[in-house]
């Protein structure tokens, strides 16, 4: 999360994943003057992971948290991406009450996978 490229929303976002191998991988934001190409920290541990490990990642689990400590579950893209790599993935993120864990099929009830 200290190292988030937010410039714009000033709203800093961390995420780590664990993996199936117990490797543990971290992301951080890095927004875009074009928004629509901003990255979010569960995407950008992902991509970091499949980068330094191959594309036969399995995660099965996701920490996410924010320099604001306020509520913030990951977005429908991340949620998809969390799923392609981890259908029964489970993610932890600050709630409305507080630290909540959610299996991802629960986030994301009509996941996909095109294997």
């Amino acid at each position: 999360m200290k190292n988030a490229y937010a410039p714009f929303s000033h709203f800093k976002v961390g995420a780590a994943i664990l993996t199936a191998k117990g490797e543990v991988f971290s992301g951080c934001n890095v927004e875009n003057s074009s928004y629509g190409m901003t990255n979010c920290a569960e995407r950008t541990a992902i991509f970091s992971a499949v980068a330094q490990k191959g594309p036969r990642l399995e995660i099965v689990a996701v920490a996410v948290s924010n320099a604001q400590g306020v509520p913030c579950s990951p977005c429908g893209a991340c949620r998809q991406v969390i799923y392609e790599f981890g259908p029964d993935a489970i993610v932890f993120y600050h709630g409305q009450n507080g630290l909540t864990e959610s299996p991802i099929s629960d986030l994301l009830p009509e996941g996909f996978r095109l294997k």
